[in-house]
């Protein structure tokens, strides 16, 4: 029997959410329902928002949300009703890349994930007698309640602050990921990470937890800057100073061994590109706003031994890195507290214009008594 729950509807690109009843249907085979606690907002929230990839409306987003199990279908045996979680992206857990330890790269993922439907298409809100999209991630976590499915929870302590981790699923995971899953950073290697919002400074942390040597930071805002030094950061710049490069180059003594883009900008990825050094690696993790964007590179620099890669989800399976995140959490090397702000599930609207504003790194709503005023 359907559920009615609410949701933070979006009927169109670039338009406000709006908060309003919808009925969420039980639990398929392999699926968990969760009353959520908490999800943090992402920029892939913000990119769908705004009409990417030609996203179908109205729909329901949010991808990073936490809370309690509340049934299961068919066939779910590492979870029971009661128990707390975290949701992260889907993956089949069966295919090539899934079986080659790299769950990020699905086969199904771009459907399971990005459509807005389970991969077989089925949409299990219903907004006004009429399905709407709403398995954003398999679980569009803008909801007090949603269709998780077991790939894609992570179960973890009932006594786990889940507002506070919510944020793990995805932002966090990206660039934490990135540095220790992706480049596998070593103890006195140099890193410089393009863009230090939430994506970016978790890469800071991860990269002080990594033992790099120098971690630079390049980020528009100085305040930004500044949280980053607090964070691990051992050099930080702003984007507009000039001839940055130059003095990138020569900060760092001819380049860093990883470049991490975290912004979705073709100038700024050829610059994290034109500051790593022969055979070092820079790592794409921004999503464009836009599609088709391109970027162009010196053909002889990628003769130099360079490499670009693409990293989604910080290349990390959250079934893994998930407890790892929170182990750092609790050895206080991995601060997350000090980019998250909670907001009232009914201020989504609030919390997207502050976090597009960039006066809020992670804005993470609360519903369900998540503890957010």
């Amino acid at each position: 029997m359907a559920l009615p729950v609410r949701a933070a509807l979006l009927q169109s690109p670039k338009g406000p959410f709006v908060i309003d009843e919808v009925e969420l249907e039980p639990p398929r085979a392999g699926e968990l329902r969760v009353r959520v606690v908490a999800s943090g907002i992402c920029h892939t929230d913000l990119t769908y928002r705004a009409g990417a990839a030609r996203f179908p409306f109205p729909a329901v987003l949010g991808h990073e949300g936490a809370g309690w199990v509340e049934s299961v279908g068919a066939g779910v045996t590492d979870f029971a009703p009661g128990d707390a979680v975290v949701l992260s992206y889907y993956a089949c857990r069966a295919c090539h890349p899934c079986a080659r330890g790299h769950p990020a790269y699905c086969q199904l993922g771009a459907a399971a994930n990005l459509s807005g439907a389970r991969p077989d298409g089925s949409l299990p809100m219903r907004w006004r007698g009429e399905p709407v999209r709403s398995s954003f991630f398999h679980q569009s976590s803008f909801a007090t309640h949603v269709l998780a499915h077991q790939h894609n929870a992570v179960k973890v302590d009932a006594s786990a602050p889940l507002a506070l981790f919510a944020p793990l699923g995805c932002g966090f995971q990206t660039g934490a990921g990135a540095v220790l899953e992706s480049f596998k950073v070593q103890r006195g290697q140099q890193i410089a990470v393009f863009g230090a919002g939430a994506v970016g400074l978790a890469a800071v942390m991860a990269a002080r937890v990594a033992g790099a040597e120098r971690i630079v930071a390049v980020d528009l805002r100085a305040e930004r800057l500044e949280l980053a030094r607090e964070l691990g950061a051992t050099d930080t710049f702003l984007a507009s100073e000039p001839g940055l490069l130059q003095t990138l180059l020569k900060r760092t003594r001819g380049g860093v061994d990883y470049a991490l883009e975290c912004v979705g900008s073709p100038t700024v990825l050829r610059q994290a590109f034109d500051v790593t050094r022969p055979l070092g690696t820079c790592g794409l993790l921004g999503l464009p706003d836009r599609d088709g964007a391109e970027v162009s590179l010196s053909m002889l620099s990628v003769l130099s031994g360079k490499r670009l890669v693409g990293i989604l989800e910080g290349d990390a399976d959250p079934k893994t890195f998930i407890p790892r995140m929170i182990a750092l959490h609790a050895e206080g090397r991995f601060p997350v507290e000090k980019l998250s702000r909670p907001y009232a599930f009914e201020a989504v609207n609030d919390a997207v214009h502050d976090m597009e504003s960039r006066t809020v790194i992670k804005p993470v709503l609360c519903m369900n008594g998540g503890g957010a005023s």
